[in-house]
């Protein structure tokens, strides 16, 4: 669990690292996401740098002196654990969820796993580890279902399946990209996103698209998708909803800030699609929209991830006001 360590002067972040790019599925939106995190931090007085993460990562941020990161990297590499793994060697706080907690968020088949155990809905699912799967993942999941490999965000390798013959192709697609794939039972019914700041659910939203499903364009790119928040449900059911979301946040060990999608099926039933430890902060993303309902703009709301990267939990911490020093890995 975290909480809040309010920073008052941005001196005391001393310097920053906006780390973005990386080589993932998604580094055309976590160059987005930095970009704009970046522009924020510096119109706040932060005294804050890109540094894009290719190869040579690790020592641009030794060479860097840098004092704390604000990790703006999406996918494999960056939200996966990894290098969260490398800033905790290096003792460099971070912004966000630790090593397990991104590890675990990351990777579906097992974040599902855990989510059955405790007793969080999720929708029913089958691990498609070649065609020997397919005709028993048919019978258990019916059609149509969706098809994801376990390691990809941002939709990225997704396709519906509506017909039996189609699921071959759906599984290449998606072995394609991952070693694991999993196949779900497709659900109709609405969509919504938690989004996490700390201890607090901020305003959940209600999403419509025309496409088939909120797919990687739908996210990113198109004005026909349509966002509602505040939600339009029942205040009580919103709660219901968000205290659901924050048991699936803290179950992965995800902590800092986030976000948790499901969906609610014919039966008001809240299904938890997965948790993402570093979210989009693109002019489409849904944490930004959800903090301005809160009454938090985007300068503010990037400040206060950055606070987070003072909360510590196992991880690369420091005390606020020790401008100038780094973090020590615990």
């Amino acid at each position: 669990m975290s909480r809040r360590h309010p920073i008052g002067e941005p001196e005391a972040f001393g310097k920053v690292a906006v780390l973005l790019g990386g080589h993932s599925a998604e580094r055309e939106i976590s160059l987005m996401t930095g970009h704009a995190v970046l522009e924020a931090l510096e119109r706040r007085g932060v005294d804050a740098h890109a540094v894009d993460a290719g190869t040579k990562v690790v020592a641009s941020l030794i060479e860097g002196t840098f004092d704390r990161i604000w990790v703006a990297l999406h996918g494999r590499g960056g939200e996966d654990g990894t290098m969260q793994g490398a800033l905790e060697t290096l003792g460099l706080p971070y912004t966000g969820s630790g090593v397990m907690g991104c590890a675990l968020s990351m990777d579906k088949l097992r974040t599902k796993q855990l989510f059955t155990a405790a007793g969080i809905g999720t929708p029913r699912y089958w691990h498609l580890r070649g065609s020997d799967d397919f005709a028993a993942a048919l019978d258990a999941l019916g059609l149509p279902l969706i098809v994801k490999p376990a390691h990809e965000g941002s939709s990225v390798g997704m396709t519906k399946v509506e017909r039996a013959e189609d699921l071959p192709a759906a599984w290449q697609l998606a072995a394609g990209l991952d070693d694991c794939v999993l196949a779900e039972t497709w659900i109709t019914g609405g969509e919504y996103t938690a989004s996490i700041l700390n201890d607090s659910v901020l305003p959940l939203i209600r999403i419509e698209t025309p496409n088939t499903f909120y797919n990687y364009e739908a996210k990113y790119f198109t004005d026909t998708t349509r966002y509602f928040c505040p939600s339009g449900l029942p205040a009580t059911t919103e709660r219901r909803y968000s205290a659901l979301a924050m048991d699936a946040f803290r179950l992965v060990g995800a902590s800092g800030w986030g976000r948790v999608d499901f969906l609610v099926d014919g039966q008001d039933r809240p299904l938890v699609l997965e948790v993402n430890t570093v979210p989009g902060m693109t002019s489409h993303s849904l944490v930004p929209m959800a903090a301005k309902e809160a009454g938090i703009d985007f300068d503010e709301l990037c400040w206060r991830i950055l606070e987070t990267s003072f909360a510590g939990g196992g991880r690369g911490t420091a005390t606020p006001g020790d401008s100038g020093e780094r973090g020590h890995g615990s």
